[in-house]
């Protein structure tokens, strides 16, 4: 190739492709590779069994929690609590808590009275859900989310086992349904994990979901609680381990026993709702993380874009041919080893569809926090 005889025009949409390539490729080996080769830690021979608090809050939750607070309430494990506030629920949710703790005393519950005059979100349920624990070491999941194994509450505090650890991250997942929105739906929390979990792994951990997430009462505490966005619908998942969590205070644990699955979705529209409730808190993220993730779907537009324009000119067809399929490649082999460690199946085969289309979907769920009338509400 003679670059003497390109175009002004040719060597700027050269330089670009490259320079949103290294950036892509930045992102594969500082952020994914780190989960992609992650080696759960060996089981010790004395495993680490504090007290623990499970902590769920819950709002018009009744048909969930007698589905799935059972298994939740018989997990193998010696000594633990299971805290459920039941948040302002009109339906029979009280009634089902009242019932299960007849057979399991170690379950305690207690209920916010719904108030017409008084509006809330969840983070005031959590707040007194944390404050009712009795045990030091805390474990949040979900009404809506199904626990696999009676080893999950052993293998999510294994990550306490180092006496500097305060805080925890899991994988929750989606159930498998058919169609494309249970498709979308999966491979959008599959590529969250993706992103939070190679972050933490790479030492800058900066959220965690509230479906599976764990750290110390003290943490709570001496972080004020949630103070400092209680005003905020969402947040007390990710924003709260944007402030506490450090490289040295986290853990990850992905082990396929300490997972929990939840219900997904049924419609575009909740998908929507919830996804844009999850999306407006990053703009409180820190700004290198911010930073980072705007680069990284920023880049991979321009990279697929720049490509198919320099493939116009016939000069570049070989060599960019070969860098977008040799990415392509490479994005495939990682998501693979990404999706065999959290068990998730063929799932990896989502990014031919979504790694063009999956930032345009987030666009549009972000939109939806500037118009309807649900966008303040937790349920």
């Amino acid at each position: 190739m003679d670059f003497t005889q390109l175009s002004h025009l040719e060597i700027i949409l050269l330089t670009s492709f490259l320079i949103v390539w290294l950036v892509q490729l930045s992102f594969l080996i500082r952020r994914v590779w780190p989960l992609a080769s992650f080696k759960n830690n060996a089981q010790a021979e004395i495993p680490f069994l504090p007290k623990v608090t499970v902590l769920i809050c819950a709002k018009n939750e009744g048909d969930n929690l007698q589905k799935h607070l059972p298994s939740i309430l018989t997990q193998n494990y010696p000594e633990y609590q299971v805290v459920v506030v039941n948040d302002c629920s009109e339906d029979n949710t009280e009634m089902i808590l009242a019932h299960l703790k007849q057979n399991h005393p170690h379950l305690y519950y207690t209920t916010i009275p719904f108030d017409r005059q008084f509006h809330h979100g969840k983070k005031l349920a959590l707040t007194i859900g944390v404050k009712a624990a009795k045990h030091d070491y805390l474990v949040l999941t979900d009404a809506d989310c199904e626990v696999p194994s009676q080893y999950w509450l052993q293998k999510m505090v294994q990550g306490f086992a180092s006496s500097e650890k305060e805080m925890v991250l899991g994988f929750g997942g989606y159930q498998k349904r058919k169609g494309f929105l249970n498709f979308l739906v999966r491979y959008d929390s599959f590529y969250v994990a993706l992103q939070y979990l190679g972050f933490a792994l790479s030492k800058k951990p900066y959220m965690g979901v509230g479906r599976n997430l764990a750290y110390q009462k003290a943490l709570f505490t001496k972080n004020n609680g949630l103070r400092s966005h209680m005003h905020l619908a969402s947040g007390d998942d990710d924003l709260f381990v944007q402030e506490t969590a450090t490289e040295k205070n986290t853990s990850v644990v992905i082990d396929y026993e300490a997972h929990t699955v939840s219900i997904p979705p049924k419609t575009f529209r909740n998908w929507r709702i919830q996804k844009g409730r999850h999306l407006s808190t990053a703009s409180r993220y820190n700004k290198s993380i911010k930073m980072e993730l705007i680069l990284d779907p920023l880049s991979r537009e321009l990279f697929w874009a720049l490509g198919i324009v320099l493939i116009i000119f016939n000069t570049f067809v070989l060599a960019v041919g070969t860098f977008l399929l040799v990415t392509l490649v490479v994005k495939l082999f990682l998501w693979r080893k990404v999706a065999q460690k959290l068990q998730q199946g063929k799932l990896f085969w989502g990014v031919l569809l979504f790694d063009v289309l999956h930032p345009w979907l987030l666009i549009w769920a972000q939109t939806g926090n500037y118009f309807g009338s649900n966008k303040n509400k937790w349920k």
